[in-house]
Parts: C-alpha cells; sequence; structure tokens
C-alpha cells in the first residue's frame, strides 16, 4: 500500500522549491514554529540551505550557538547547531568516504570548500584538454555536480551563471580554506576567480613555465596574509622561481608573512649553478621567521645542495620544527661535522643548534655507516628531537653502532626522543641485538620502534622479549624472519602488562606459531589496541586459538588483520566478525578474496 504524503511534508516539498526561485518566501519561513522550522532544515538542499541561512536576521537566533563564523559578504553571521547539523548530514550524503577524514569547526565551510574543490578538478580536466580555449571561469560544471547542490532541477537554459565555474568560485570561494590546484589555475584570471578565498593551505601541481609562475606568485600576494602552508609537486624549479616566490610572500615582513609550512616534492631543481639555487633556497629558508615545517622529498638532491640547506638553518638557529629529506641521494651531506667541527660554533664560540627540531626524516637516501657517524654528532645539537627516520637507507651493523652511544647520552640528558625508524637498513640479528640491549637499559625508553624488513632471523627473539618490557608502545616487526621458532621464543617469555599499544608482525612466515603467540600477547597486553598478523602462512585452526584469546581479553583491541594467510572466507565467519566488535565494526579482517589469500613470498 503507497503510503500518503502528510500535509507537513508536501509543504516543505514545495518551500523547497520556492527557496530556490526567489526570496519572497524566507520571512515567513523565519517565523514557522520550531518544530517545523527545524523539520524544513533537515530536507533543505545546499542552495536552499545557504541562502535560508545567510539571510536569516539576527533576531530569529533565539537558541543559537555561536561555535563558528559564517561569512556572507564578509560579514559574520550567528548560527544555529541544527544548521550545522544538516550541513554534516549533505557532506556525508555527497562524500560518504571523507566524512571520516575531517574534524572541521564548521560543516557549512567544508562542504563548500570541498565543492569549489570538485569544481577545480572537474573544470581542471577541460582545460588541460589540448582544444581548450576560452577563459577558466566560462567553464560549464557538470549536471552531476549541480545535482549534489539543488539547483539541477531547477535549470531554466544553459547560459545560467549557475553552470559557470566563476559563479561557483565567487559565491562559495569565501568558504575555501585550502585547495589543490593543477598549473591551468596559476593564471592570473585565477585571482579574480578566488579573490574572495582566504588560503591557509596551497598545493599547487607541474609548474613548469613563466606564465604559472607569474600567476601563482598574483595567488600567493594575494593570500600572503593567511596562507600558512605552501606545497609544490611536480615542479620545475629554478633559483629565479624562488627569487619570485620569495618576493609574493613578503618574507621579510613578520606581520605579514604567515607561512609555516614549505613543502617541494617529487619536483626537479633546473639550475646550470646548482649552488645558486641551493643558496637561493637557503636565503628564503632563513628569511622565513615563521617557518615551523621543511619537506624536501624526492627531487633528486645531492649532498651539496643538503648540506648547504643543512648549514644555513644551523647558522640562523632556526625555530623549525620538522625536516624531510627522504628519497634523495645525499649520502656524504654531513662528512664536514665531526666532534670537533668548527661548524657546530658561531663567529663567537657559542654552539649553534636546532633547539625546536622535533622531527628529522631521512628516509631513503643512500646514507652508509659513515653518515651515520657524522650524523651522531650532528644529532647531538638537536635538543629536542622526537622522531628520527632513517629507514631504507645502508647503514648496516657498524652505522647502527655509532649511533647507540647519541642514544646513550640522550636518555641520560632527558631527550624527548621516542620515536626510531629503522626499517630496511640491511641490518643483521647481531647489530640489532646490540641496540636493542643498549634500548633496553635507557633512563627515557622509546615509544615507538620499527626494525621492519631487516633480515634478522628468529635468534634475535631473545632481545626482543627483553626490549618490548620496556614501555615500547608501538613496534614493527614486519619481514624479519622470525619464523615459527621465533614466534615460539617469544610466546615463552612470558611478559605480563605490556604497555603496547600497536604492534605489526606481518610477514614472518611464522605459521600456527604466530596465533599461538598472539593469543598469549592479547592477555599479556591490556593497551593494545591493533595487531596486523597478515601473510604469517597461518592454517585456518589458527583463528579458533585467536577467537578464543579474544573471548577471555580485558583490554581495548580494535583490529586485528589476518589478511593474506591460507584459509578461504567461509560463510561461518560471519559468526566471528558479529561478535567480536568495536564501535559497530568487527575487530577480525580476514582474507576475503583469491587474491588476498595467496600466501606472501619474501623469497627474491
Amino acid at each position: 500500500m503507497v503510503k500518503v504524503p502528510s500535509l507537513v511534508s508536501l509543504s516543505i516539498d514545495a518551500v523547497k522549491g520556492e527557496l530556490l526561485h526567489g526570496d519572497d518566501l524566507l520571512p515567513h519561513v523565519y517565523e514557522l514554529p520550531p518544530e517545523l522550522f527545524n523539520s524544513l532544515v533537515k530536507c533543505l538542499p545546499p542552495l536552499a540551505l545557504q541562502k535560508l541561512q545567510s539571510e536569516m536576521p539576527f533576531k530569529n537566533y533565539d537558541d543559537c550557538d555561536s561555535t563558528s563564523d559564517d561569512f556572507k559578504n564578509g560579514r559574520k553571521r550567528g548560527r544555529n547547531g541544527n544548521f550545522d547539523t544538516a550541513w554534516k548530514a549533505l557532506f556525508k550524503l555527497r562524500w560518504p568516504d571523507l566524512v571520516d577524514c575531517v574534524q572541521p569547526v564548521d560543516w557549512q565551510q567544508i562542504y563548500w570548500e570541498t565543492h569549489v574543490q570538485n569544481c577545480l578538478d572537474e573544470a581542471a580536466e577541460l582545460a588541460l584538454r589540448p582544444s581548450f580555449s576560452g577563459f577558466l571561469g566560462e567553464i560549464q560544471i557538470s549536471e552531476n555536480i549541480l545535482k549534489y547542490i539543488g539547483y539541477a532541477d531547477h535549470m531554466s537554459n544553459s547560459a545560467s551563471d549557475y553552470m559557470k565555474l566563476s559563479y561557483h568560485c565567487q559565491q562559495f570561494g569565501c568558504y575555501t580554506r585550502c585547495l589543490r590546484l593543477q598549473n591551468v589555475f596559476c593564471l592570473v584570471e585565477s585571482c579574480q576567480l578566488l579573490r574572495n578565498s582566504k588560503l591557509q593551505s596551497l598545493v599547487v601541481r607541474r609548474i613548469r613555465s613563466l606564465e604559472h609562475v607569474d600567476g601563482l606568485c598574483k595567488l600567493l600576494g594575494q593570500n600572503c596574509r593567511t596562507l600558512i602552508s605552501l606545497e609544490f609537486v611536480h615542479c620545475k624549479l629554478s633559483s629565479s622561481f624562488m627569487e619570485a616566490i620569495y618576493g609574493s610572500l613578503n618574507l621579510r615582513d613578520a606581520e605579514t608573512c604567515q607561512l609555516q609550512h614549505f613543502s617541494v616534492s617529487t619536483s626537479s631543481f633546473h639550475e646550470t649553478d646548482p649552488s645558486s639555487l641551493a643558496h637561493r633556497l637557503a636565503s628564503f629558508l632563513s628569511s622565513g621567521r615563521s617557518l615551523r615545517s621543511l619537506k624536501l622529498c624526492d627531487n633528486e638532491l645531492d649532498w651539496n645542495f643538503s648540506r648547504t640547506v643543512f648549514s644555513t638553518l644551523l647558522d640562523a638557529s632556526s625555530s623549525i620544527s620538522s625536516l624531510d629529506l627522504s628519497e634523495n641521494n645525499i649520502a656524504g651531506w654531513l662528512s664536514n661535522f665531526n666532534r670537533r667541527s668548527s661548524v657546530f660554533l658561531s663567529s663567537s664560540g657559542e654552539a649553534k643548534s636546532l633547539p625546536s627540531l622535533r622531527i628529522l626524516n631521512l628516509r631513503g637516501n643512500d646514507l652508509r655507516k659513515d653518515d651515520a657517524v657524522s650524523l651522531r654528532y650532528a644529532l647531538v645539537h638537536m635538543p629536542s628531537l622526537e622522531i628520527l627516520d632513517l629507514s631504507d637507507n645502508p647503514i648496516e651493523d657498524d652505522g647502527i653502532r655509532s649511533l647507540i652511544p647519541y642514544f646513550a647520552e640522550a636518555s641520560k640528558k632527558c631527550s624527548p626522543l621516542a620515536d626510531l625508524n629503522l626499517e630496511k637498513c640491511e641490518l643483521s640479528c647481531e647489530g640489532v641485538t646490540q641496540l636493542l640491549d643498549a634500548l633496553s637499559t635507557l633512563g627515557r625508553p622509546l615509544k615507538s620502534l620499527s626494525i621492519a624488513d631487516n633480515g634478522l632471523g628468529s635468534q634475535v627473539a631473545g632481545a626482543l622479549g627483553k626490549f618490548w618490557g620496556t614501555s615500547i608502545q608501538v613496534l614493527n616487526l614486519e619481514g624479519i624472519g622470525l619464523g615459527p621458532s621465533g614466534f615460539r621464543k617469544l610466546k615463552d617469555v612470558g611478559m605480563e602488562n605490556l604497555m603496547l599499544v600497536e604492534i605489526n608482525i606481518s610477514k614472518n612466515r611464522g605459521g600456527i606459531e604466530t596465533a599461538k603467540f598472539l593469543s598469549k600477547l592479547i592477555g599479556w597486553a591490556p593497551k593494545l589496541i591493533a595487531v596486523n598478523a597478515a601473510y604469517n602462512l597461518m592454517p585456518v585452526e589458527s583463528l579458533t586459538l585467536i577467537c578464543s584469546a579474544l573471548k577471555t581479553a580485558t583490554g581495548h583491541l580494535e583490529k586485528v588483520d589476518l589478511t593474506g594467510n591460507i584459509w578461504d572466507y567461509q560463510p561461518s565467519h560471519e559468526t566471528m566478525l558479529a561478535e567480536f566488535q568495536h564501535n559497530g565494526r568487527p575487530i577480525l579482517i580476514l582474507p576475503s578474496s583469491v587474491a588476498s589469500n595467496v600466501p606472501y613470498d619474501d623469497e627474491p
């Protein structure tokens, strides 16, 4: 039997349509009883909700929560909590995969910001075609996007302003704080399109020509007072480019320039004299008094370029808190750093340092044992260092041994170092055992350690058993070759009240011994939240052992990854998934397809 719509629902549907066509109904809508008004708010499409909220008189906000600033022609307006709930529902309806990834103060703002980004992305696809000619603002927005905001059903003709990119930028650009722009939008015209924006974060891609640079610099100048983060991806940079950026951001004026995060990744530096570009970048960095984060990742930088940048930061005693030089080729960049090196002393004889540096990422730089020796002396001048990533560098056992004295000394000085990443460093069981023995005796132990993808073998289990009796919280042992005997040794250690929160034991070919160890670990670590035990050649009976441990567990486990093991997904597993859940989601992640059931093969 067809449900007959109520008079209220029919009236709401009629009002929704009228709100998109004119303003005549607005005064009457604002006088509706709260129950009807709130019901209407929940049903409106974005354009109608925008109009209703933007034009609402202050006197109608009797029971409002002024939690944030809404902008209409630059004016502050109050807001009602019901509006925010409605905007969140609209965001979730349109971008269900993103709703858990954002935590905005204002859902109206993030809705229109994401909408503008969608419009720009769609327009970029058209503008990048060789056949495109004309103005960016004249590009028409697809019917699919227009339907989402509630306009497609009311289109009168194809020439409507609603269909043009310029309309969406001008009407909703005031809500944009973070944008990603292709090079086609790094033109002077974009400054007009985005004139109402107050950008705080900007990512630009494929800047290659002088025209791109000129347009980008005008856009940066337009937002220099609000811009906090600037990132270049797949760009070609030169000293003249850096000079132009330097000027547009007005870096020397601390009151004007607020730039805190500067990033260049997967890009190339083109200059006949590389040292000139390095010095230009160094000048740029030393002028940025507000700079807190620098990322130069995967740019084919050499040792000389990196040394110039690092020395400049050190000479200025920069207040930078994060330095990322990963995925370059900078072996030898600290060769002039040693115990008696003058590079650590200022002209007045005082020690130089990077007092605020918390994160140092040197992953994938082909660093060798000699680099580790030099790094030991450089690290002493980073008293606030918390996270050190040396992964994917063949420093070998000799390299890690040279760093052990630094770890001991840092602990004595109450250094905040808490996170150490040594994945894929060509370490052996002997070198890692020495490291773990040293770390086990520190007065201020680590919180997180990764020694993944080093061929350590089962013999390392003894040192591991001793080490995780410290307050280690996150431990990555992926692909270290524990095998069945290694897991058996770990199981026999018999620790209790471990501080572990996350552990990765995947790709260790432990078979049934992996499950036996895991069933013990769940009881030993009451704070354990996440376990990755994928690709361990565990047979199907492993699941029974693990589920038995989960039934008696008193902890807070949220995720146990068992993908890639040698059993087929069966309908009976549904019962297990339903029994063990956290916040409505299954704790167990099981093999679900033929592809994921292929055993992990770590043989070359």
